[in-house]
């Protein structure tokens, strides 16, 4: 069994493990290891993997540590911070999400490779993926430890149900939009050129179109399903009931939607790493 196998499966086990001893026993203080356990799994694991596709010696454990964890917080930090200050409810929200937090990444990448002397394709593919899934893990914390807490009080279900599902979509959201931006940096030699600020500006827009997929599958919905009295409705601001067949329609376009966008991303993922292949020599600074 290869190392990233084990340590998912070890992981698991321990994780479904801790969900069940404290739905049983109902002991609160087993609630941050579910949170942590089960927002750390599958990036750790997909880290892990990554690392044992192909680096320079550059690339160590250390380094990817660093990139994993000060990356990972910073990015979120950053993020933040921007989005405390810049965004506002508006119709263009999910697209400043995604330039600000794909900037804070980037920049959390440029902050971490710093010290590297030599540069190559694979290995910003690597550390860029390290920063992403640090950024996927912490912001996983985050948004399974709000679920925790709901109108009837304490809920371990929502905390499982955040868990699974963001562990599913993780890899192929943060660290496959931070792949993309390390192996056109590193290809760049570290230097944010014209193709570097061009991908920043599709990888935000990949971003913002999988933060959205959800209005925009709403919107397709009731553009092809919508009755006269729904639009009526929506139109002196009431949310009106729907029929079991528009949730239908309505979860098919999400996911349609979110695997169109993952496609996409992991097609241009793909074109880097054969121009890789192709340019497999070091780019010094």
């Amino acid at each position: 069994m290869r190392p990233w196998s084990r340590i998912f499966l070890i992981g698991f086990v321990l994780w479904l493990a801790t969900v069940i001893v404290t739905a049983g026993t109902g002991n609160s203080n087993l609630v941050p290891t579910v949170v942590l356990f089960g927002s750390f799994l599958v990036p750790v694991t997909f880290v892990v993997w990554a690392y044992g596709r192909g680096r320079s010696p550059q690339v160590t454990v250390e380094l990817l540590f660093i990139a994993f964890v000060v990356g990972g917080v910073l990015g979120v930090l950053g993020a933040s911070v921007l989005e405390s200050l810049l965004i506002r409810p508006s119709i263009v929200m999910y697209v400043l999400v995604g330039l600000i937090e794909e900037g804070a990444k980037l920049a959390a990448l440029l902050f971490v490779t710093r010290r590297l002397t030599s540069r190559t394709i694979r290995d910003g593919i690597v550390l860029g993926a390290t920063v992403g899934f640090g950024f996927a893990a912490f912001e996983s914390a985050g948004y399974a430890f709000n679920a925790l807490f709901t109108a009837e009080g304490l809920s371990l279900t929502q905390v499982v149900e955040t868990e699974v599902l963001r562990g599913i979509l993780t890899p192929v959201g943060h660290g496959l939009w931070t792949a993309i931006l390390g192996g056109v940096l590193f290809g760049a030699g570290g230097r944010l050129t014209a193709p570097v600020v061009l991908s920043y500006l599709g990888v935000s827009l990949l971003h913002a179109l999988w933060d959205s997929m959800s209005a925009i599958a709403i919107a397709i919905t009731l553009v092809l399903t919508g009755q006269r009295w729904q639009f009526e409705l929506l139109r002196i601001g009431r949310v009106p009931h729907v029929s079991a067949w528009q949730v239908h329609v309505y979860t098919l376009i999400n996911w349609a939607g979110l695997i169109a966008i993952s496609l996409v991303a992991l097609l241009w993922l793909w074109t880097i790493i054969v121009a890789g292949r192709r340019k497999p020599e070091i780019l010094h600074q």
